[in-house]
């Protein structure tokens, strides 16, 4: 072999170092077919290009639906969403240095607290400033995590409190679907919610996994015929004002150009905003622990190590998402469900899903079209993801077992929850107020933990 030729070959031997450090160096699994009975593609290894760009589009399908409609209901722009997720997909993956694959989408753990904080007069740059010091806060925890080892997320987090906070994030949203969505039009809404109920039960594997998003074409589709059999409907509008209106107005997507920039805008601060949504944070720690579990079961490999990294991740791409106006980021459960029904782990696929959000997010015409999406529908797929977010929480106490003939685990919890979802209130100045997630939230953590060394003194 020449010099130039053993220079060459140790310049790919570094590049292939390199590239599997950054989790970007696949090899091909047997001949790049589908695998084997009992066997499964591994992260770092890959099927054809033809097939793994075939797996990135079923990725795109099951994040899509939840990636654009949670901004949508937190007043941010959809575009922008879809766009910041692939983005913040590569960010996670380069981090977490191909070891977990996973699909950075919108959080849904936010959506409660946007409600209160536009509620209160509250605009989107105040929002986006409140889910910016959140992301930070997350960031911060995923480094102490990182270096202090993933105890300290089930000492200062346990099941019981950890599925409290979920619980309450998910039921404080009921008055949002029962006051802003379904009376847009409750026979829409209606329809749309069983099409979620029975597309999740009866349609088969993959289909039954994106019932929500095959919900969401069903009821746009019903809302149009329903407006040329039916005509316009005299309900409360987007911005709650009782007047005739069509279900549909496809009038800005003609307008929309196909190709454009999201539009921008910087955050602003608020200490009452920040308060409110903060306690996202337990639920972006738990959600996240649970997703790089589950990732972990599956692929069969220890990724203790790794947690610290996914939630670190997670936050920074939250903040950075933030400061440019979009909405914040987790690890997605519905892209797990598809690696669960394809055997196929491979970051690779991850790659291109987030290639192509990208490229959705460059298109306007297609974020006018999701704008367009009817209020009889959002309340027909609310009123069903809202509770399983809440029933999450409870997921989380059966899988852990929590006993609630501890009264260390009963009381505070209560208290915590009839606070949270029922809105109470604590004014601290005339300016500053704890109430429904926040003070759920302090209510539960404190409780807990104050009543945990003080139980075995009074028993």
């Amino acid at each position: 072999m020449s010099g130039n030729q053993t220079r060459a070959a140790l310049g790919d031997t570094v590049a292939m170092r390199r590239g599997a450090k950054l989790g970007v160096g696949w090899t091909l699994h047997g001949d790049g077919r589908t695998p084997r009975p009992g066997e499964s593609v591994a992260p770092h290894e890959r099927l054809s290009w033809g097939r793994t760009v075939g797996l990135g589009a079923q990725h795109v399908v099951a994040m899509f639906g939840a990636t654009f409609v949670f901004p949508v209901l937190m007043g941010l722009d959809p575009n922008l969403a879809i766009m910041v997720s692939g983005l913040s997909t590569i960010v996670f993956l380069l981090v977490v240095q191909g070891r977990i694959p996973s699909y950075l989408g919108s959080s849904a753990s936010f959506v409660g607290a946007v409600t209160v904080i536009r509620a209160g007069g509250g605009d989107s740059s105040t929002v986006t400033g409140a889910i910016l010091v959140c992301g930070v806060v997350l960031a911060a925890a995923g480094l102490v995590v990182h270096f202090a080892g993933p105890r300290v997320v089930h000492r200062l987090l346990p099941p019981a409190v950890s599925g409290a906070v979920v619980m309450l994030i998910g039921f404080n949203l009921a008055p949002v679907v029962a006051e802003t969505y379904w009376p847009q039009d409750q026979w829409i809404a209606l329809i749309t919610m069983a099409v979620v109920l029975a597309g999740s039960l009866l349609l088969p594997g993959f289909w039954g996994r994106i019932a929500v998003f095959v919900a969401l074409v069903a009821g746009f589709a019903l809302s149009w015929v329903f407006d040329r059999v039916f005509g316009m409907i005299t309900s409360p509008d987007s911005s709650g004002a009782v007047v005739p209106h069509y279900r549909v107005d496809l009038g800005a997507v003609s307008e929309a150009g196909w190709f454009g920039f999201p539009e921008l805008h910087a955050p602003s601060f608020e200490a009452t905003a920040i308060v409110v949504v903060l306690p996202a944070v337990i639920a972006l720690i738990a959600e996240n622990t649970g997703h790089v579990k589950a990732v972990e079961e599956m692929t069969g490999t220890d990724l203790d190590g790794s947690l610290g990294r996914a939630i670190f991740a997670d936050g920074f791409t939250t903040a950075i998402s933030s400061a440019v106006g979009g909405p914040p980021t987790t690890t997605y459960a519905e892209n797990i469900g598809v690696m669960a029904a394809t055997r196929v782990y491979s970051t690779a696929a991850y790659w291109v899903a987030a290639v192509v959000a990208v490229l959705f997010g460059l298109c306007p015409k297609f974020g006018a079209v999701i704008a367009a999406t009817p209020g009889g529908v959002l309340g027909g797929i609310t009123v069903v993801l809202y509770g399983m977010i809440g029933l999450l929480g409870a997921r989380i106490w059966v899988e852990n077992k929590v006993d609630f003939g501890d009264p260390v685990n009963l009381l505070p919890l209560a208290a915590g929850l009839i606070a949270g979802i029922g809105g109470v209130s604590l004014e601290i100045t005339p300016s500053f107020t704890f109430s429904g997630i926040a003070l759920g939230t302090v209510v539960t953590l404190v409780g807990y933990h104050v009543l945990r060394p003080l139980a075995p003194k009074r028993r």
